[in-house]
């Protein structure tokens, strides 16, 4: 530890002595990425972006979030070894995409909610893009093709469902002091109450410990969700004025042919080398050029797009560091995560691209003439309705279903025997 961390150092120190440097030789440019920087946060982040902070903070003041956490219980542990309370952080961090998902990681350690291998587990599979960014953006604005939205959605979302089955295998075996709840929190857990009892008595107690009223609440979540979007909103200037230094000085160029050899040798075409190393530091950037890449294949071209979305970007995973430096959550974990997330989202695009792809989905509808055509479809609904609503109650309702399911299999069992 003593060695890591004078190494870490170094190369923030150097970081910032390189982007001082470029916006110093570039200052014209530097001043322009700024601005249309600040122009992404203020149009897109800042609305996006605020209101779920702010009501992710009210949904734990009141206890809402307790009252998922007991619910969910019976199918979060066993599927990914973390509390029911992290199907809230699930619906939430994909609902409303990258970086609540940390946000909400970190709040909940901060209550003593989760242990650090649960909170590791969580915050790796649950940053993800948001629908309205993979849907109006991605699919309609860089590919301009609504039809491209259905891959890339199973491809992103399912990978990172895989990926919380895989993470579960991460960090030690549980040991008894590892609670989904602190103490005071535990006196409900009778088996003589049915789960909707006590996940209602549960929320009850947790708004009796947290104390506040609901002007203080109210004023404090405020205050927390507008310094949380002040800090996305100075990472996504700082990646924007280091991003065109880089390409006005022409060291971006230095990336790409590394990136290339490594597309050339494995079969890929290597003009998606613009779009990867793009992708390596801010997605909208890496998912634009994926969308717009001359002479490619749309496979090859959604496949790119894929492992950006599931990346991530250099600019989220300091969007995630600044969330958790609080916590004693590490980063290599969550790396390491973005890493498989992508090559597994990537991957799904070439399995599921014969069944699933754009030009098949066409075929079918020319082929069933008394079809809807796709562009008047549901997905054009989705967008009109606000696609983030409607994928949080999608997923918890799903959730709830699925647990009243196991819920009743699991009484059936106990009659039995």
């Amino acid at each position: 530890m003593k060695r890591t961390l004078p190494h870490a150092l170094y190369v923030i120190a150097a970081a910032s002595i390189l982007v001082l440097f470029l916006f110093l030789a570039y200052p014209a440019e530097g001043l322009s990425a700024a601005i249309k920087g600040t122009a992404i946060w203020w149009d897109v982040l800042f609305p996006a972006l605020f209101p779920f902070f702010l009501i992710s903070e009210l949904m734990l003041g009141f206890g809402t979030v307790h009252f998922f956490g007991t619910l969910l219980d019976p199918l979060m542990r066993p599927l990914f070894r973390i509390p029911g309370i992290g199907g809230f952080v699930m619906a939430m961090g994909f609902a409303s995409g990258y970086p609540v998902g940390a946000r909400l990681t970190s709040r909940l350690w901060e209550q003593g909610l989760i242990s650090r291998d649960e909170g590791e587990r969580l915050v790796a599979f649950t940053t993800s893009s948001d629908p309205i960014f993979l849907i109006g953006a991605v699919s309609v604005g860089f590919f301009g093709d609504m039809k491209v939205a259905v891959l890339l959605a199973i491809a992103h979302y399912g990978s990172a469902m895989l990926l919380g089955l895989l993470m579960r295998y991460h960090g030690s075996k549980p040991t008894p002091q590892h609670h989904s709840l602190p103490s005071q929190l535990r006196p409900y857990n009778s088996k003589k109450k049915s789960m909707l009892a006590r996940s209602f008595e549960a929320m009850h107690q947790a708004r009796i410990l947290d104390k506040r009223p609901l002007g203080i609440l109210l004023k404090q979540s405020i205050n927390s969700s507008i310094q949380l979007v002040l800090v996305v909103g100075g990472l996504v200037v700082l990646f924007s004025v280091f991003l065109e230094g880089l390409k006005q000085s022409g060291l971006l160029l230095l990336l790409m042919v590394p990136v290339e050899g490594l597309l050339h040798a494995t079969g890929l075409p290597a003009t998606l080398s613009d779009a990867l190393v793009g992708g390596l530091f801010e997605v909208t950037l890496g998912a634009k050029a994926a969308g717009q890449a001359a002479q490619v294949a749309l496979e090859f071209k959604m496949a790119a797009a894929a492992f950006i979305l599931s990346w991530g970007g250099l600019s989220v995973h300091a969007q995630v560091v600044s969330l958790l430096h609080k916590t004693d959550l590490r980063y290599y974990p969550f790396f390491l995560a973005r890493l498989l997330h992508g090559f597994m989202a990537a991957a799904l695009v070439f399995i599921l691209w014969k069944p699933l792809g754009p030009v098949r989905l066409q075929e079918t509808f020319v082929s069933h003439p008394s079809a809807t055509p796709l562009s008047a479809s549901w997905l054009e609904r989705y967008i009109s309705f606000p696609a983030s609503l409607f994928t949080l109650i999608i997923i918890i309702v799903s959730l709830c279903v699925i647990n009243f399911l196991h819920w009743i299999l699991k009484q059936l069992y106990n009659r039995l025997d």
